[in-house]
């Protein structure tokens, strides 16, 4: 009599097998969707809260309140002024800041003699805090839009400059010796060599300093100004508009991430053509 056979059964797999399965499953989906995960589900939350009134309706408006408020200014004709002066403001200041960084960055990156003139007095103003300068810009520029600009290009310069002369410090010194053996020197050896050996640190320090440009933008236009996306956080704040001030933060955030997205736009450019 033969013996019963016994059904064969599937091995269990490994846990940890499962969820790198599960991982590889979501990473296969397209970038741009993975992103979105968060801002919807963050979506999601804000509005059963307040539609709950789990929270406060005065404490935090429905997300419906905050895209009417939205609505409501660009009907008026108020919206598109006041992101158009800020982006005038973000745009002129982390142009000249970024300008100013490279050129001084490459000095003292390249330079001892320069580094050793200007490399603690520029590290130590680069830890004042930026509403520091908003008195003394006021003082000095008054009101106008040159002190704004001006205070959008400290903020812009910092990174950048920090960024660019660690990097330079730190090129293949046999890669700059190679160079000026074919007879590179100078701004030649400078503008072939050794700012297309940094082109990522440049980069990493432009996007910083963006970041920076909006940041001290907003610091810029909470004092003084009659205009921007800083004045309307004020007004805002001032007239109890709570739902135009949550907005105000989320035009900041979209505006932000647009310029931060062209950046690395130009940025891909530059390393497929120089590096």
């Amino acid at each position: 009599m033969s013996a019963p056979t016994v059904p064969q059964t599937r091995k269990a797999q490994p846990a940890g097998r499962q969820k790198s399965g599960i991982a590889a499953t979501i990473l296969r989906a397209p970038k741009w969707l993975l992103a979105l995960v968060l801002p919807i589900l963050t979506l999601a939350v804000w509005q059963y809260v307040t539609v709950t009134e789990i929270v406060a309706p005065w404490t935090l408006p429905t997300p419906g309140s905050v895209a009417a408020a939205a609505v409501e200014l660009f009907q008026d004709g108020e919206l598109g002024p006041h992101i158009g002066i800020s982006t005038q403001r973000v745009l002129l200041g982390f142009f000249f800041g970024s300008l100013l960084g490279l050129a001084f960055g490459a000095l003292v990156g390249l330079s001892k003699l320069a580094d050793a003139f200007l490399g603690l007095s520029i590290s130590a103003l680069r830890a004042v805090p930026s509403l520091a300068w908003v008195p003394l810009l006021v003082l000095w520029m008054k009101y106008g839009e040159d002190s704004k600009v001006t205070l959008v290009i400290i903020g812009a310069f910092f990174p950048v400059f920090t960024t660019v002369a660690l990097a330079l410090r730190h090129v293949d010194a046999q890669l700059v010796e190679a160079a000026r053996s074919f007879g590179l020197k100078g701004l030649k050896l400078l503008r072939t060599v050794q700012l297309p050996a940094v082109v990522p640190a440049i980069f990493s320090g432009l996007r910083l300093a963006l970041a920076q440009a909006w940041l001290f933008l907003v610091a810029a236009e909470l004092l003084g100004a009659s205009m921007g996306l800083g004045f309307l956080l004020t007004d805002s704040q001032n007239n109890g508009r709570l739902d135009r001030l949550i907005m105000t933060i989320v035009l900041l955030a979209i505006f932000g991430k647009i310029t931060d997205a062209l950046l690395s736009v130009a940025e891909r450019w530059a390393i497929k053509r120089w590096t």
